[in-house]
């Protein structure tokens, strides 16, 4: 091989170097072929229904009135009462078809609530007492969503 052939590689091979020295290997494409894509290039969360609103929950072993506020990103928010009980959400959301929150009962007991938006409109799922897992019982909602 001439000179003047090997001087256009080695100018491109070094030229290579340089902008992956300077630009990063940010710039080379992964090695699997899968791509990264950033926050911003993500597609956002979004309920499939707003959860907000007074309605009840009828349990298995009891029935809870609530009263929830939901957010566009689909954090849920609120309080809620059974019988003489009252108790807050301490965390909660709506993603998708599913639901989550998790109520902090002014007696003690701290509820996990998991669920889904049936194709009838209603909500239904399961709960359970996170200090005493063993303490269960199933859910659902009239009202429709």
């Amino acid at each position: 091989m001439s000179i003047a052939r090997r001087i256009p590689q080695l100018l491109t091979a070094a030229s290579v170097a340089v902008l992956l020295s300077v630009a990063g290997a940010g710039l080379a494409a992964p090695a699997t072929g899968a791509t990264t894509a950033t926050a911003a290039e993500r597609p956002a969360r979004v309920p499939g229904f707003d959860a907000g609103g007074v309605y009840d929950i009828y349990q298995s072993n009891a029935t809870v009135h609530v009263d929830f506020s939901q957010n566009a990103e689909g954090r849920l928010y609120g309080s809620v009462r059974s019988g003489n009980t009252v108790g807050n959400v301490r965390e909660g959301s709506v993603d998708g078809q599913q639901i989550y929150f998790v109520i902090a009962w002014s007696h003690g007991p701290v509820g996990r609530y998991t669920g889904t938006r049936g194709p009838d409109g209603r909500l239904s799922g399961t709960t359970y007492d996170l200090t005493n897992p063993s303490s269960q019982a199933t859910w659902r909602t009239e009202r429709r969503f």
